[in-house]
């Protein structure tokens, strides 16, 4: 029997936070994001930076990395898409705060980078 292929999904898992009474912040990199530029088809590429203060909840990793690979084939706006992750992780753990950074490489002579924070308003988590 042969193992069940890896495929990527949207559903971001949690598990209880070992020190809830503490604050610390969690810093997870995807160095190799990539997604498809919704004008031309083209492959884009960045990288995604997450930092939390977890309250109750914190991501499991294995999930964020299928569900940042569930973004390789679809067509969206690196402003879109990094608001969307934003949200997307708020709604699974409830953090205290968090800051998702989309770093995304040149296209067209210019390198974006897109930064939102939770709750709105809040300075980025550093």
């Amino acid at each position: 029997m042969s193992p069940v292929p890896t495929r990527p999904t949207r559903a971001l898992e949690t598990f209880p936070n070992p020190h809830p009474g503490r604050e610390y912040v969690v810093r997870m990199e995807c160095p190799e994001f990539t997604s498809v530029c919704p004008k031309t088809g083209q492959p884009d590429f960045g990288v995604i930076r997450i930092a939390y203060v977890p309250d109750r909840m914190c991501v499991e990793l294995k999930s964020l990395k299928l569900y940042l690979w569930s973004y390789r084939n679809e067509g969206a706006f690196y402003e879109d898409l990094t608001n969307r992750i934003l949200d997307d992780l708020v709604g699974a753990c409830a953090p205290r705060r968090l800051t998702v950074t989309g770093a995304f490489t040149v296209r067209g002579g210019i390198q974006t980078t897109v930064v939102a924070s939770h709750p709105s308003g809040s300075p980025p988590l550093a």
